[in-house]
């Protein structure tokens, strides 16, 4: 075998017993996000928030303001409101799930609906306590947003579908979401850009979400946000439409 085919033979025996790469565990890629944005005892010290911002429909034309207020434990309410169409709300108090509009009136969520929504009204907590949510995270590969290389990772809800979630493999942030939302119409993929990440207290948030949604492309842009403000009793109450569905 002449010197060329010996090192050709060699380098494809070497290329056939590469190791495969190793990707970090899905806990391992949430505990280094937290650390990026702040680090444990900062998530820790937050115990609510208020945001405040601008929501638009690019395909509808519409653009309206957008309020969503978070507190422990696992309480929220979304508040938009579009001119000439009115206001939106829905919400939890950690019992029940609901929404309310001038469009379509209020309902309680149930099943994976409900679910989703108790999930998300854990806020930036559930990369602290993601056993709680998730029976599991797990990195499943590498794959490119927006040309650069980020860990997927697959976090599987106690109850529901599945999250696919994006982590920048150089900055350790979330840049991308997607998953399937159960609403009245059915199941619909959602897929979210995540950007714009600027301090908040002692916290890196993202300021800039870009969502798609059944076609419609929504554009959320955060302008201000509160860290641990004093909230009203009865600010996550649900409306009067909603209390009369619960008798």
């Amino acid at each position: 075998m002449g010197a060329a085919a010996k090192l050709m033979f060699t380098l494809l025996l070497s290329l056939l017993f590469l190791a495969p790469e190793e990707f970090p565990k899905g806990e391992a890629v949430l505990a280094r996000f937290v650390e990026v944005t702040g680090g444990r005892a900062a998530y820790e010290q937050v115990r609510g928030s208020i945001s405040k911002g601008t929501i638009a429909m690019a395909g509808q034309n519409l653009k309206g303001t957008m309020t969503v207020y978070e507190s422990e434990p696992s309480r929220q309410l979304t508040v938009v409101e579009f001119p000439g169409i009115g206001r939106m709300e829905e919400g939890t108090d950690g019992v029940i799930a609901w929404s309310s509009s001038a469009l379509e009136g209020a309902r309680l969520k149930e099943g994976e609906e409900k679910a989703l929504t108790l999930r998300s009204a854990s806020g930036q907590r559930k990369f602290l306590d993601w056993k709680k949510l998730f029976k599991s995270v797990e990195t499943t590969g590498i794959e490119n947003v927006d040309g650069k290389p980020c860990y997927k990772v697959v976090l599987t809800p106690l109850t529901g579908k599945p999250d696919t979630e994006y982590y920048d493999k150089a900055s350790g942030l979330l840049v991308k979401e997607t998953a399937t939302v159960v609403m009245p119409m059915g199941e619909v993929p959602v897929s979210m850009a995540i950007g714009g990440y600027r301090k908040e207290g002692a916290i890196l948030l993202p300021h800039s979400l870009q969502q798609s949604l059944a076609g419609q492309r929504i554009d959320i842009t955060i302008e201000s946000v509160s860290i641990n403000p004093e909230f009203p009793p009865k600010r996550f109450d649900p409306p009067a439409d909603v209390k009369a569905l619960i008798k």
